[in-house]
């Protein structure tokens, strides 16, 4: 067999150095957050709550995640709000930045698009094994060319994993079905990365996608029956009706994706400053966290994700949306090191040298 035939049977690692069967590369414990906050700046408001900082599920004897990934929507867009942003971080990042500088976190990625906003921070310990990191958008409001609906999202190869995290904001109102799976399909077609079989969102293994969907309840109840019906705690009846969930179903739009059954209310809309809901719209699951995984064709290769948890953050009184977040575990075993297994998803253009020289040595080896 020639080398490059070698190669191509998804790089037969077999020749280079194992780690030990089936050992964990890495587990890692990853907190997502999505929040339209309406136009207001954080001013004084703690954090702590919405990003779990008084102590997580994660099972990896530690009081914080390895990762977090946080959405916003509805930035304030203030035309001298933007310019300075191109010097500083913008308030939210500055507010998030001030709950998760002391426990060490490093932002290693970040996006913009008008009042959409995605940050990534991430523990020390795990740079050393991220690499390609890149941030894209993609405008879908009227026809894309205006930015205030769309995606901002960051991908990276996470331990030899390609991960994307997409966050957006999608066409508002009841009767605007359509329209938002239109702005989906936008986004899944427009939406493109520079590195070698990550092109796409869903090219990668884990995806997450997250922020104000904007679906509504596809039924004819009122808003004084739906709310009656929240209050009743019976939202098992409302979910029926969650266009999400529909539109899943019926293969119109992330049909790849899972989602958990929401078991907290609906969180939107309420009155600024309360936990009331606003009888000018008809509460519904706007905001929701979805995820994606998607095993590589490559021989002794295991990837797992396990989400621990999906909740909203009602004590938040901002904006007429409440915070939402999930937590997930990603476990990726396999008999390779991580920068092998990097070799293996990303292909042999952006391979290292002494990798390369491995990689030969290891061939040389098995055919002579």
């Amino acid at each position: 067999m020639g080398f490059f035939a070698w190669w191509a049977k998804c790089q037969d690692l077999s020749g280079i150095h194992k780690v030990m069967d089936g050992e964990i590369v890495a587990q890692l414990c990853v907190y997502i957050l999505t929040w339209n906050v309406g136009g207001h700046y954080p001013h004084d408001i703690s954090l702590n709550d919405a990003l779990s900082l008084n102590g997580t599920v994660c099972p990896n004897n530690s009081d914080v995640p390895d990762i977090y990934v946080i959405g916003f929507q509805e930035v304030n867009t203030q035309p001298q709000n933007q310019i300075m942003n191109y010097f500083q971080d913008d308030q939210w990042t500055f507010r998030v930045k001030e709950h998760l500088d002391d426990m060490g976190f490093i932002k290693v990625g970040s996006e913009r698009l008008q009042g959409m906003l995605i940050n990534m921070w991430v523990q020390p310990k795990h740079i050393s094994h991220i690499k390609q990191i890149e941030t894209q958008n993609t405008k879908t409001g009227f026809g894309g060319l205006w930015g205030n609906k769309g995606a901002v999202s960051i991908r990276l190869s996470l331990y030899g994993t390609g991960v994307a995290f997409v966050a957006s904001h999608l066409a508002a109102h009841d009767e605007k079905l359509r329209e938002r799976v239109e702005d989906y399909d936008q986004i899944v077609d427009n939406h493109h990365y520079k590195a070698p079989r990550f092109r796409n969102i869903f090219d990668h293994n884990f995806v997450f996608w997250f922020g104000d969907l904007n679906f509504r309840l596809d039924s004819h109840d009122s808003v004084w029956d739906i709310r009656n019906t929240v209050e009743q705690g019976r939202l098992d009846e409302l979910y029926q009706f969650d266009q999400l969930k529909l539109v899943r179903e019926t293969g119109n739009a992330f049909s790849l994706m899972e989602e958990r059954k929401p078991n907290f209310p609906p969180t939107f809309k309420f009155i600024e400053g309360t936990s009331d809901y606003n009888l000018k719209r008809r509460p519904a699951w706007c905001d929701r966290i979805l995820y994606r995984l998607q095993a590589p064709d490559c021989p002794d290769v295991q990837l797992n994700l396990q989400q621990l948890s999906y909740k909203s953050h009602p004590e938040y009184t901002l904006s007429d949306h409440k915070p939402v977040s999930a937590e997930f575990l990603i476990t990726i075993k396999a008999e390779y090191t991580d920068d092998e297994l990097y070799v293996m998803t990303h292909g042999c253009g952006i391979i290292s040298l002494p990798l390369v020289r491995l990689i030969f040595t290891s061939f040389y080896l098995t055919m002579f």
